[in-house]
């Protein structure tokens, strides 16, 4: 099987990119598959979606996604076995809040990333590369997508969440150039409170978007917010939980579509 890379992206924050990519991942390698999850956000919630925050500040201080990117190298050096089989993860660091400086003055500047990441890929040991991009609209996420062969999209089922959602389709459409092959997966709804009027709301607006919506849902789960404060995937932490169930069920469907 070909390696395939999925990004994870929106720009608006706290939509659940990072807990939506460590969980897909989680369950992706738990059914079999070799995945390699890279941390592109200076936050580093996906390191610490897997690492207590120690060992998180350790890699942050060693050998990094923001390191190989400066330096333009293989990004093998860079990666971090988790507790977990399968599952393995490319670190990020509080550095890379100065990314977009360090990425201004490169040659062919949109394709860094792609370069980093292409050993890996032609190595073949992996099955899927999933990146997890930080809440903003730049040359950083360009080079995210153009590292990409699909596009997930998390969007918080809230008032706010569909809030400048036009911004990332327009953003997409100025990446074409860039990005080709780039194919939208679909959007993935979080924090799902079915009790509200606008989860019904949020469903019809995103029906008029042009992607597809994931069937899965991830409903509001306590259950999440104790794995992430515990370093575990929720699949992990509980796999009795509701939102345990959705994710695995929401990773089948990501690896049907994005074959």
């Amino acid at each position: 099987m070909k390696t395939r890379t999925i990004c994870f992206a929106n720009n608006k924050g706290g939509s659940g990119k990072s807990t939506t990519c460590s969980n897909i991942g989680y369950f992706l390698a738990e059914s079999g598959k070799k995945v390699l999850l890279v941390d592109g956000d200076m936050q580093m919630n996906l390191t610490l979606s897997l690492f207590p925050e120690e060992e998180a500040l350790a890699f942050a201080a060693g050998e990094n996604l923001y390191t190989a990117v400066r330096q333009q190298k293989d990004v093998r050096s860079c990666i971090r076995p988790s507790a977990y089989p399968g599952l393995d993860l490319v670190p990020s660091s509080t550095l890379m809040s100065g990314i977009e400086y360090d990425l201004f003055t490169k040659w062919q500047r949109e394709y860094i990333l792609k370069k980093c990441l292409q050993p890996v890929k032609e190595a073949g040991d992996y099955d899927y590369i999933l990146i997890d991009a930080p809440p903003t609209l730049g040359g950083w996420v360009m080079n995210i997508l153009a590292a990409s062969d699909f596009l997930i999209i998390p969007v918080e089922a809230s008032p706010w969440g569909l809030f400048g959602l036009s911004n990332m389709f327009e953003f997409l459409s100025e990446v074409k150039p860039i990005a080709p092959d780039l194919q939208v997966a679909g959007i993935a709804v979080t924090k799902v409170d079915g009790r509200k009027n606008y989860f019904k709301q949020t469903l019809e607006t995103l029906q008029e978007l042009p992607a597809r919506v994931f069937e899965t849902h991830i409903h509001l789960d306590s259950s999440i917010e104790w794995s992430q404060d515990n370093s575990k995937p929720v699949g992990k932490y509980k796999p009795s939980a509701r939102s345990s169930k959705e994710y695995r069920l929401l990773a089948e469907e990501v690896e049907k579509i994005c074959r």
